[in-house]
C-alpha cells in the first residue's frame, strides 16, 4: 500500500522558503520581488488560476499585478504590453496566462518576453538551457515533481524513469530534469507500448491528459508514482492519469488528484521569482 505524497504540505513548505528568503532580500538589499501575471479576457480556468497566483504572491511577501487586457486586443498591442514589464525595474517576474485568444500567437508572445524574466520557464532560451544543462527558470509543474521527488527520499539516479506524454510544458522538460538527475528515462506517447514500459519504472510521471490511462497492474510493486493528470469527469469531480486505487495497491509513494502535484506548479513558480529578482543587479 503507497504513502500518499502530499503537495499541499510540500507547497507551504515552499512557499515558507520563498517567505523567508524575500525577507532576507528586503532586510539585505531593499529589493521587493514583483510579479505580474497578464490574463487576457475572461476564460473562467485562467481566472481562477491567476487568483490564486497572486494569493501566492502576495502570501510570501512579493509584490503583486495582475494585468488583464479584453480578449479583443490585438498581437501587436499585447507586444507593447509585454515590452513595456519587460522594462519595469520593479517586475522581476511576467507571467502570460494561457491559454490566449486565438488570433494571438501564443508563441510569439511567450518568446518577447525577456528569458530572465520568465518565470514559467517557457522562453525558447530558457528551454534550450535546460537541454545543455545551464542554469535558469525550470517549467513549473515538472520543477515541482522534482521537489516532490526529494521529499520522499526518490533520489533518481540510476533508477528507470518513465514519463507519459511529450508535452513541451511538462513531458520534455519533465524527461530532461530526471535525465540530469542521472535516472535512465523512456518518453512515451499514443505509439508507445504503455503496459510494458510502465511495468519497467522505478518512477512513472503521467502527463498526457487522459483519465485513468495507466492501468495499476502496470505499475512496478515498489515505484513512485506522479499524476501530474488533471481531468475534470462529468460529475464535477477530478481524476488523474493514473487508475488511482489499483495503483496505490503496488507503488510505494503515489501522488492523489487533486492535492498533489497541481499546489506545487504555483509554489515552484514562487521560487522561480524570487531567484529572477535575486539575479538582478
Amino acid at each position: 500500500m503507497a504513502q500518499l505524497i502530499d503537495g499541499k504540505a510540500v507547497a507551504a513548505r515552499v512557499r515558507a522558503e520563498v517567505k523567508a528568503e524575500t525577507e532576507k532580500l528586503k532586510a539585505e538589499r531593499g529589493l521587493v520581488p514583483g510579479l505580474t501575471v497578464v490574463r487576457v479576457g475572461e476564460d473562467p480556468a485562467s481566472k481562477i488560476y491567476v487568483t490564486g497566483k497572486k494569493k501566492a504572491a502576495e502570501e510570501v511577501g512579493f509584490n503583486s499585478w495582475e494585468v488583464h487586457p479584453d480578449e479583443k486586443i490585438t498581437q501587436d498591442e499585447l507586444l507593447s504590453l509585454v515590452d513595456k514589464l519587460n522594462k519595469d525595474p520593479a517586475v522581476h517576474g511576467i507571467l502570460v496566462q494561457l491559454p490566449l485568444p486565438k488570433h494571438i500567437d501564443a508563441e510569439r508572445i511567450i518568446s518577447a518576453v525577456k528569458p530572465e524574466k520568465d518565470v514559467d520557464g517557457f522562453h525558447p532560451v530558457n528551454a534550450g538551457k535546460l537541454s545543455l544543462g545551464k542554469p535558469g527558470p525550470r517549467p513549473c509543474t515538472p520543477f515541482g515533481v522534482m521537489r516532490l521527488l526529494e521529499e520522499v527520499g526518490c533520489n533518481p539516479s540510476g533508477k528507470r524513469a518513465v514519463v507519459v506524454g511529450r508535452s513541451n510544458i511538462v513531458g520534455k522538460p519533465m524527461a530532461l530534469m530526471l535525465l540530469a538527475a542521472d535516472a535512465t528515462v523512456t518518453v512515451c506517447h499514443r505509439k508507445s507500448n504503455l503496459a510494458a514500459e510502465v511495468a519497467n519504472a522505478d518512477i512513472v510521471v503521467a502527463a498526457v491528459g487522459v483519465p485513468e490511462l495507466i492501468k495499476g497492474e502496470w505499475i512496478k510493486p515498489g515505484a513512485v508514482v506522479i499524476d501530474v493528470g488533471m481531468n475534470r469527469m462529468p460529475d464535477g469531480k477530478l481524476k488523474g492519469d493514473v487508475e488511482f486505487a489499483a495503483a496505490k495497491e503496488r507503488a510505494s509513494f503515489i501522488t492523489p488528484v487533486p492535492g498533489g502535484v497541481g499546489p506545487m506548479t504555483i509554489a515552484m513558480l514562487m521560487r522561480n521569482t524570487l531567484e529572477a529578482a535575486k539575479a538582478t543587479s
